[in-house]
């Protein structure tokens, strides 16, 4: 043989080998379409009757009878409320995770769906509305769907698919434990052990069709501080003769935004320190004698997470000590870092672009919102990424967390191809 006959035939081979890796399994494709109305039911029955977090008891049997039903093996209870199943292949390889969350929201609903919620709970002691205010509702249908796919192609998975459907994203209530934190304390990453894990997040912003994601940091940590100020109560009118906690509030809020502006890097990262509530005083011709102050610190970058609290561990009790005061400040951390595995994502972005096609995978700026994926993501590699909900037809989509948020249903087929399609790429990768 020539050596331009060899040459020509290796870029032949190495064509076809291209084609397969970036090409959607037909059969995968064809079931996603078929099953679609069905995932699309499941939503608005979710829809329909959110559950908040550590609550979703309704939800999670719903989710065990399905999987059950397709010959998964599953676990429930995990975390209060989560489901777990496992789907082992018909040759033995790694260990996938999908996770989904699960919860709602205490928001009432503002749309005019056909399948709105009207459900009513007590939350902290006041009634409110319940609602799938973020989507989640999409993400439990959405994994339901991969789930059913999967188990009818298990020929096709060389390893084990753990599907995580996971109780209280939003946080659980005050006291207790719950989230991701609790799941991979009560062993959701072993037995077996996860290799990676994959997520995904509907975005009432992005249009149908359409993948975003980031290398890197894409969603912030997020810590909760509280910081109590203690001054010396007196008469109004006389406030040298005392030392006013409500002063002392305001120096510290105007000294923790130069932690922002002029020691953290942002060419690096973005960061947020925001105080969103203050509670000091009750009548208006009397100093108080103490003040507190509750807010949030939202960060990209571990080091500059690192800096900002040290520094305002060191500000805080510095300031009030100028005006004559004492203050302490204490931190809860709520969500980490979610953080994409740059690696990971190198090799599953051809995946991505060859189920939504390459013009439809874009890149995008990390957010300053939360989310507890992160706590799986410091554990094993993690792939996290935004699916299209937005009509065509729609200027100004409703933020999340908002009683007009909506989803269009048609960004739900999409999810349900990538997902499954991530998957089997990652387990029969050589």
């Amino acid at each position: 043989m020539n050596l331009r006959v060899l040459t020509t035939l290796t870029l032949f081979a190495l064509c076809i080998v291209a084609s397969n890796a970036q090409q959607i399994d037909p059969e995968i494709k064809s079931m996603a379409e078929a099953i679609e109305k069905k995932v699309i039911d499941w939503r608005r029955d979710f829809h329909q009757n959110p559950e908040l977090s550590n609550r979703e008891f309704k939800t999670a049997e719903k989710i065990a009878i399905h999987l059950k039903a397709l010959g998964i093996e599953v676990t429930e209870n995990v975390a209060k409320t989560g489901v777990v199943g496992l789907l082992k292949g018909s040759q033995p390889g790694k260990t996938v995770a999908l996770r989904a969350d699960i919860d709602a929201l205490p928001v009432e609903e503002r749309t005019d769906v056909p399948f709105k919620s009207n459900v009513k709970t007590t939350f902290l002691d006041t009634e409110v509305g319940v609602s799938h205010a973020c989507g989640h509702d999409t993400h439990t249908a959405i994994l339901m769907g991969v789930a059913e796919i999967l188990s009818a192609h298990k020929d096709k998975i060389k390893g084990t698919v753990k599907f995580i459907f996971q109780p209280a994203e939003e946080g659980p209530p005050p006291g207790e434990e719950g989230g991701a934190k609790l799941m991979i304390k009560e062993g959701v990453l072993k037995n077996p052990d996860v290799d990676a894990i994959f997520g995904l997040h509907i975005n009432s912003g992005t249009p149908v069709g359409m993948l975003r994601y980031k290398v890197g940091g894409t969603m912030a940590a997020v810590e909760r501080f509280v910081i109590n100020v203690k001054g010396k109560q007196t008469h109004g009118s006389a406030p040298w003769t005392g030392v006013d906690p409500i002063l002392i509030s305001a120096k510290i809020i105007d000294g923790l935004q130069t932690i922002i502006s002029r020691e953290a890097p942002l060419v690096d990262e973005a960061a947020v320190i925001t105080v969103g509530k203050i509670t000091s005083g009750v009548r208006f011709n009397i100093i108080p004698e103490t003040a507190e102050l509750i807010g949030t610190v939202r960060t990209l970058d571990y080091n500059m997470r690192d800096l900002i609290i040290k520094r305002m561990n060191e500000m805080v009790p510095a300031i009030a000590k100028t005006y004559g005061g004492e203050a302490t400040i204490t931190f809860q951390n709520n969500t980490s870092i979610t953080y994409n595995d740059p690696e990971l994502v190198k090799q599953m972005l051809p995946t991505l672009e060859a189920v939504a096609g390459k013009a439809n995978v874009v890149t995008s700026k990390a957010t300053t919102g939360g989310e507890d994926f992160s706590y799986f993501q410091e554990k094993v590699p993690g792939f996290y990424f935004f699916l299209g909900g937005k009509s065509a037809d729609t200027k100004i989509a409703p933020s999340h967390h908002t009683p007009e948020f909506y989803i269009d249903e048609k960004g739900l087929l999409l999810g349900v191809k990538t997902m499954s399609q991530l998957a089997l790429d990652y387990l029969n990768a050589e």
